[in-house]
Formats: structure tokens, C-alpha cells, sequence
């Protein structure tokens, strides 16, 4: 019998390298595309998107010779903002990869399952999820190129240097598409971005989870910023990338980045209470983040076992709106299970 073999480390010095990057790492344990934006319908309404492929490598399959057996675990989500309705709109699926019905691909992006596809052809992103309640298809241009964050890409994620990711992001993302909702097909703009992680070791036992931002802002920069929390509440790891309207970039140590909870939202569903509105801090930059709505509160227990807040947020200074993006707050529940 063939023993499982170990996943790689992440380690200083890899160079990423495009397209074969935005593809598929089989070969580490955990792995994610995610896309998050803002839409303009035809209306005028203003409303977030969110969709994210994981791939999971099943280490205890590889002896397993049978087609049938589980070495990869593909999972997605898929959610839409809409303030008008007060709730977040979501789906989710999971399949084991194999047989051309789910699969994430070497080389260059193309992962799906069954209908749900995030697929790169032409320099273009393109986004295909046909859900319950609704229906994104959705074209991602890229205006600027990949924003490596850590250093070079390797993102250290705890004082072990081995509790990393490789990690690139693809901020002022321009869309176009359609959302179809109760049977309606509009037509959509807007900007989105897009983060691609793969690690072998994510998350230190001691973590419990992140707060994390991707913000695209109005004068063309973009910064992504996250902190780590320990099991007591207190940070553990934090940095970020500020990347300037002229291309030159800024990384950010941990003492260099906070995330100060201003309002905290209690879910109807979990009773989860969650920090929504925050005083931010990146280095001698800072700004109020405030959400689209309060209730973006993801449950993927039935796919990934987990409970999070995953919601469209403004970015604010001097009572001026400043950028768009994405917060995520996970852990908030129980402690987030991710090695």
C-alpha cells in the first residue's frame, strides 16, 4: 500500500509566476479563488457578490487507486448583498473533483462543479453560478496586474513561519454581466476583486480566526488588510498590502495594522455577534469601514463546517466615502478548523 505523501510547506523565495499561478496547486492542502465586488444594476441599485471555489486536498485517498476516491474535495459559495431585501441571498456546493463533473485545473484558472464555474480565458475572469435563489454570470477584466502581498507572495499568517500562504490579489477587477433574480435578468457594472491563497498549514492550532479586508479605493489604490486572533480574543498575526494609485506598494508588518470593533451585530439565526462597523488602521492610514447591511452572515455548515460574516462594507474618511469592498470575520462562532 502507497503511503500518503506530505504536503509541501510554504516557504520564502517561490516565485509566482502567470498564468500557470492562477491555476490549480494540487499538492498543498488547502487552496481558494475568491471574488467579492461591487454591482450597479440597471435600476441603480447598488448590490455585493461573493463567490469562492475551495479545493481540499484529502491526503488519506492517495493509497486509495479506485477513480471514486476522494483526493480532492472542491466546495463553492456564492452570495449576493441586496440592502432592498435585508438578507444575503446564498448557495453553496461540493463535490469530490473527478470526472469532468468538478474539477480545479493545473496551469491556469478553471475550476467548477457542475455548473458553477470561475474560469480565465482571453485575459478575462469569468464567473458562472447558477444558484437557487439567483444567477451570476459575470465577466472580471483586470485594469492592474497581481498585487503579490507578503513578501513576493509568501503571506506569513502566524510566528511560525511555516503557518503561511502564497497569496496574490487582483484588485479594480471591472464587471460586466447579468444577475438574474425571481425570474428577471439585469444587466450589471461594477468592480470586484479577486484573492488566490494556497498553504499547507493556514492556521496555527492557537488561531481561532480572521478579520480580513479587500478594499478598492476610489483613487485607484487598493488595500488588503487582515489580523489573526488567538483563542482569548487577542491578536496573534497581522499584515496587509497598500498598493497606490502609482503602482508602488507598501507591506505591513503586524504592529503596523489594527482593527478597532466600533458596532457588533447579533444574528437572528446563531445568536453570533459579530463586530460590523470598525475603525481601521494600516500603517499612518486610517478609515471607518460600515456595511451594506448588518445580516451577511454566512452558514456553510454543509459544506465546510463553518459559520462566518462575509459582507459588501464602505470605507469611510472624514465623512467621506473613500472605497468599497469586502470584510470577512470568521472564528466568531467556534474557533475555524483550517491546517
Amino acid at each position: 500500500m502507497v503511503a500518503a505523501s506530505a504536503a509541501p510547506p510554504v516557504v520564502p523565495g517561490y516565485s509566482l509566476a502567470f498564468p500557470r499561478d492562477h491555476g490549480s496547486h494540487p499538492d498543498f492542502r488547502t487552496e481558494w479563488w475568491y471574488s467579492t465586488g461591487w454591482l450597479r444594476t440597471a435600476r441603480g441599485a447598488r448590490v455585493g457578490f461573493q463567490i469562492t471555489f475551495f479545493r481540499s486536498r484529502q491526503a488519506i485517498a492517495d493509497a486509495n487507486p479506485s477513480a471514486f476516491a476522494p483526493r480532492q474535495i472542491l466546495i463553492a459559495h456564492a452570495a449576493i448583498s441586496d440592502p432592498l431585501r435585508g438578507r444575503l441571498q446564498k448557495d453553496q456546493r461540493i463535490a469530490r473533483a473527478g470526472f469532468d463533473l468538478a474539477q480545479a485545473r493545473e496551469g491556469d484558472a478553471a475550476v467548477w462543479i457542475d455548473q458553477w464555474a470561475l474560469t480565465r480565458a482571453s485575459g478575462a475572469w469569468h464567473i458562472a453560478a447558477p444558484a437557487e435563489e439567483f444567477t451570476l454570470m459575470l465577466t472580471l477584466s483586470p485594469t492592474q496586474p497581481p498585487m503579490l502581498n507578503g513578501e513576493s507572495g509568501y503571506s506569513r499568517k502566524g510566528p511560525a513561519p511555516a503557518a503561511a500562504s502564497y497569496y496574490y490579489s487582483l484588485p479594480h477587477l471591472s464587471v460586466a454581466g447579468d444577475i438574474v433574480r425571481d425570474g428577471r435578468r439585469e444587466a450589471v457594472t461594477g468592480e470586484a476583486w479577486l484573492d488566490h491563497e494556497w498553504s499547507s498549514e493556514y492556521l496555527e492550532p492557537e488561531a481561532a480566526g480572521w478579520d480580513w479586508i479587500g478594499l478598492n479605493l476610489d483613487d485607484g489604490a487598493a488595500l488588503m488588510a487582515f489580523r489573526i486572533r488567538d483563542r482569548h480574543g487577542g491578536v496573534r498575526w497581522a499584515g496587509g498590502t497598500l498598493r497606490a494609485a502609482d503602482g508602488t506598494t507598501r507591506h505591513f508588518a503586524p504592529g503596523d495594522i489594527s482593527f478597532d470593533p466600533q458596532r457588533r451585530w447579533r444574528s437572528p439565526r446563531t445568536a453570533i455577534e459579530y463586530p460590523v462597523e470598525w475603525s481601521v488602521r494600516a500603517g499612518d492610514i486610517a478609515f471607518a469601514l460600515t456595511p451594506l447591511m448588518d445580516d451577511q452572515e454566512s452558514d456553510t455548515r454543509a459544506t465546510t463546517g463553518a459559520i462566518y460574516w462575509e459582507g459588501a462594507v464602505r470605507a469611510g474618511k472624514g465623512g467621506r466615502e473613500i472605497g468599497r469592498g469586502y470584510l470577512e470575520l470568521t472564528g466568531y462562532g467556534e474557533a475555524l478548523l483550517l491546517r
